[in-house]
């Protein structure tokens, strides 16, 4: 028997990329198996938005929950594969 997967989706305001995502790590609780983070409108991404993206896919393997980038740009795709950090996560069109 196949458990019904919650998904919960998160708009990631451009200007504050590192505390949504901080927030995000506190409704892990809530996710139930999935989590889709919307970066359509994040046109860069700094070293804090990095280190809170490096927390939140440990904690989402730690809680076996997948986590999905949608909208994310060239620029900040590349810089996720740079870092090491693409691998850790699935990306949606």
């Amino acid at each position: 028997m196949r458990m019904p997967v919650n998904t919960m989706w998160l708009r990631i305001d451009g200007d504050r990329v590192a505390r949504v995502l901080e927030e995000a790590l506190g409704k892990f609780d809530g996710a139930g198996g999935e989590v889709v983070l919307d970066f359509s409108s994040v046109h860069r991404i700094d070293s804090s938005a990095l280190k809170a993206l490096e927390t939140l896919a440990s904690a989402a393997g730690d809680k076996m929950i997948k986590v999905a980038l949608c909208g994310v740009n060239v620029d900040i795709y590349k810089v996720l594969k740079l870092m090491k950090l693409a691998p850790r996560f699935s990306f949606l069109a």
